[in-house]
């Protein structure tokens, strides 16, 4: 028998029924239990994204590949921030960065501490995709008497990171595809240590790109005040829990992501059993990547989507990418977050809105020219 499967959105939501569809061919997996789809659920490469998903057996392929990814926020303190000027001062975060202890990020970020699995291929390095890096203003409290026990006001600053174990979780998942496919892991606890690997190099990258993204602009690092994996599988009362795009919402705080052009918010999770002890990761996509690149270039041009409706900036040199991560390529932030409290799954806390989001760098001769105009103006 299938196992039982939850959807937690309302239906003004946006839920493509592939994605649902996704949920009950899990549902029919050996061993599985129960599947609870969050109101950011869009298809994926042969799971749901945004789904909790309990069995008695062991499915890599319902992790993926980026083992480890999660999204931290930092407090950090900077005299009159010039959204338009500090976008200029965004280091290459395409760059690996070498473990060095005369590095005052990675000194910070690592703590003296080893690299996870001695895996530093591209160690300080933010990734494509989804995944960003971004100056964010604390905008309102929801809850002030929570915010404060986080240490967020109105109006602070925050850095937002978005990133996950790059090649190492790949690595680690092309291990088992090329052994068993999309079948159960041979040997649980083998499969289990090196995702806990992914889980902590996910973790120290997150601590690394923000602490390089601190200096650079002239603030001192500090650690996360949020920090949330949501693609991992926990033991839970004698169950594998394996979340693709679902944040622990376990009496947890949880940054649930908008886009570069939207909020994102800060909520206190509560999500129980039938939510697979989950919440929502962000806005959840609602086109493909190709239809967001044809639909955008025929609707903006590459300048418009460099500023955004909320006035901040937008560093990425990849203009596909620009297309592809458009703000009109996801849901509706308010609508996800509205489902989550309806369902008595999380609370707000605060909302954050962009200033400058980082995807990737610009070419060096275009860096250069835009600090000169910039300087300037």
């Amino acid at each position: 028998m299938s196992a039982s499967v939850s959807l937690f959105a309302s239906e003004n939501s946006w839920i493509e029924s592939d994605a649902v569809a996704q949920c009950h061919q899990v549902a029919a997996l050996d061993g599985m239990a129960h599947v609870a789809g969050m109101p950011d659920l869009h298809p994926g490469k042969g799971a749901p994204i945004g789904a909790a998903m309990r069995s008695c057996v062991l499915y890599p392929f319902l992790v993926g590949s980026d083992i480890g990814c999660g999204i931290a926020v930092f407090p950090i303190a900077l005299k009159k921030p010039s959204p338009q000027r500090l976008a200029a001062r965004f280091p290459d975060l395409d760059v690996p960065l070498a473990p060095d202890p005369d590095d005052p990020a990675w000194a910070f970020a690592s703590g003296g501490r080893p690299v996870p699995a001695g895996y530093t291929e591209s160690l300080g390095t933010v990734g494509r995709g989804n995944h960003f890096v971004e100056l964010a203003r604390v905008e309102s409290l929801a809850d002030p008497a929570h915010a404060q026990r986080l240490g967020l006001g109105a109006g602070d600053l925050v850095l937002i990171v978005h990133s996950g174990s790059r090649g190492l979780g790949e690595r680690i998942l092309r291990a088992h595809t090329e052994a068993h496919g999309a079948g159960p892991a041979a040997d649980p606890p083998a499969y289990l240590a090196a995702h806990d690997d992914a889980v902590r190099w996910g973790s120290l990258n997150r601590r690394l790109l923000a602490a390089r993204v601190a200096l650079a602009l002239g603030a001192e690092p500090t650690e996360p005040i949020v920090e949330q994996c949501h693609n991992l599988v926990e033991l839970r009362d004698g169950d594998y829990l394996h979340r693709k795009g679902a944040a622990p919402g376990d009496g947890r705080d949880v940054l649930v992501a908008g886009t570069r052009g939207t909020p994102s918010y800060v909520v206190a999770a509560h999500a129980g059993a039938d939510a697979g002890w989950s919440v929502a990761h962000g806005a959840g996509r609602k086109m493909s990547r190709a239809d967001a690149l044809r639909r955008g270039r025929a609707k903006h041009t590459v300048e418009e989507l460099r500023r955004t409706p909320v006035g901040s900036y937008v560093v990425c040199g990849d203009r596909q990418l620009l297309f592809e991560e458009a703000p009109s390529a996801y849901k509706r932030i308010e609508q996800v977050i509205a489902d989550l409290v309806a369902h008595e799954l999380a609370t707000p806390v605060a909302v954050t809105v962009p200033m400058v989001t980082y995807k990737t760098a610009e070419p060096e001769p275009a860096r250069r020219d835009k600090r000169r105009s910039w300087t300037r103006s």
